[in-house]
């Protein structure tokens, strides 16, 4: 998946009965249904019976099966309220009759009222920085395998702030801060703004928990899979504008890692809050 026409077909769904919508899958490097994906699909497929003039606050998602990306998803959506001022709904994804993946979704219509957010981290700015893809350009001779799982084509471009080598793995304290933007220019619909953000989000999460034990913790060492994921809308926003990603991990125990994410705009506003928790368990000797 190279383009952001590609992601856009990918988050769109086929209607196939009355609340009934099939998606299919990104054919991810490493050969699981990408949890991205799955939110930004069943958030869209929420979104196919949301009045026009309210928007998603925030959804709250578990990731209950390993999905398989061989097999397309059926999203079964639920209408749990429609109030005067918010819209409720549930949406379940599931292969082979069984849920992979349930999520709740808060829709509202906008109203002022107070306004207050924490200060953007004061970091370089995307235009000082390379790409994620740039920086792995020195694996390419010497180690291509890695090289070549690290750098496939995707429409979402990430510039991380701070660089963590492969090749020399140390401990890290638990903070990441990447910028990502979408490539290519999108409608003016915030729905869509929020679908591919929801999709974007589940990136570099469990990474950032992973930062304190890059020593042990060493590629294809661990098994790391997406557990739950909550995100809050807070503020309008477009996401083929330079997004800041700023993320925090303050615990890993029992094998899972909490992360914290918060995105800025470039001009400082706080647009999106997520927190995520996910397994990270060692392969079996």
């Amino acid at each position: 998946m190279n383009t952001i026409e590609e992601l856009l077909k990918l988050l769109s769904l086929e209607e196939i009965d009355l609340n009934l919508y099939r998606g299919q899958n990104y054919q991810s490097p490493w050969g699981r249904v990408f949890g991205g994906q799955v939110l930004g699909q069943a958030l869209h497929a929420a979104y196919e019976t949301v009045p026009e003039n309210r928007f998603a606050h925030s959804l709250h998602g578990y990731f209950i099966l390993t999905g398989d990306i061989s097999k397309s998803i059926i999203y079964d959506m639920e209408t749990l309220r429609d109030g005067g001022s918010f819209t409720t709904r549930r949406i379940t994804a599931k292969q082979n009759g069984k849920a992979i993946f349930n999520m709740a979704a808060s829709f509202k219509t906008p109203r002022p009222g107070l306004n207050h957010q924490i200060d953007m981290p004061d970091v370089a700015g995307p235009e000082y920085l390379k790409s994620d893809i740039e920086l792995y350009q020195s694996l390419k001779d010497s180690h291509p395998k890695l090289f070549k799982s690290l750098t496939n084509e995707h429409p979402i471009e990430f510039r991380p702030v701070e660089y963590y080598s492969f090749l020399n793995p140390s401990k890290e304290e638990p903070y990441r801060h990447v910028w990502l933007k979408a490539k290519g220019s999108l409608p003016d619909d915030i729905r869509v703004h929020q679908e591919i953000l929801a999709y974007a989000s589940d990136y570099n999460l469990l990474g950032t928990a992973l930062l304190p034990h890059r020593d042990v913790a060493v590629p294809g060492s661990y098994f790391m899979a997406s557990l739950d994921h909550a995100m809050w809308f807070h503020r309008s926003f477009r996401i083929d504008e330079w997004l800041l990603y700023a993320l925090d991990s303050p615990s890993a125990s029992n094998s899972l890692g909490f992360t914290r994410g918060s995105i800025f705009n470039q001009s400082g506003e706080l647009v999106a809050s997520v927190t995520q928790e996910g397994l990270m368990s060692p392969f079996k000797k």
